[in-house]
């Protein structure tokens, strides 16, 4: 009877440097991460943004303050506007973008979280048509049960530097 005898490969990477810390990039003019993570890490020639979404940087002391929403004490919608939301998100991608060297002409793949895709998704659409007219990257639109905040919308990005 033959013996089975795994084979194991150690891929090393051809830059070390690739991951180092001077590739984090965060930036003051976006609303500061809910974790511990930068706001995008360049690799090589292309830029990952972690997921970003509409709040608003300098609104209070955690940027917790979001266009459109106005919860009362109990946590409940007492205003809504995913809109605002919308135009805020792509803001704050774009500040993001700037910061790292790219820019919004450069993105190459937008994945939407969307926590109401039948309230939501026709209106996203529609503003997301006015702000890609020329540069169009890939998308992938999901609906997901709830986000870290009190937002409607995230995105994760992927740009060329």
């Amino acid at each position: 009877m033959r013996s089975f005898r795994p084979a194991f490969f150690i891929f090393a990477p051809l830059n070390k440097s690739i991951m180092s810390d001077s590739n984090k990039i965060s930036t003051l003019n976006a609303p500061k991460p809910v974790g511990l993570y930068p706001h995008a890490r360049k690799v090589g020639e292309l830029l990952f943004l972690s997921g970003v979404g509409p709040r608003t940087a300098g609104s209070d002391a955690d940027d917790s303050g979001v266009p459109g929403l106005e919860l009362d004490h109990n946590g409940n919608f007492k205003a809504f506007d995913f809109e605002a939301q919308v135009h805020s998100v792509f803001a704050n991608v774009k500040a993001i973008l700037e910061a790292s060297g790219s820019s919004w002409d450069k993105l190459v793949d937008v994945t939407v979280f969307l926590v109401d895709m039948k309230r939501d998704f026709h209106t996203f659409n529609r503003i997301y048509a006015e702000y890609f007219k020329d540069n169009q990257p890939c998308r992938t639109t999901v609906e997901i049960n709830s986000l870290p905040t009190s937002i409607a919308i995230e995105l994760k990005c992927v740009a060329k530097v």
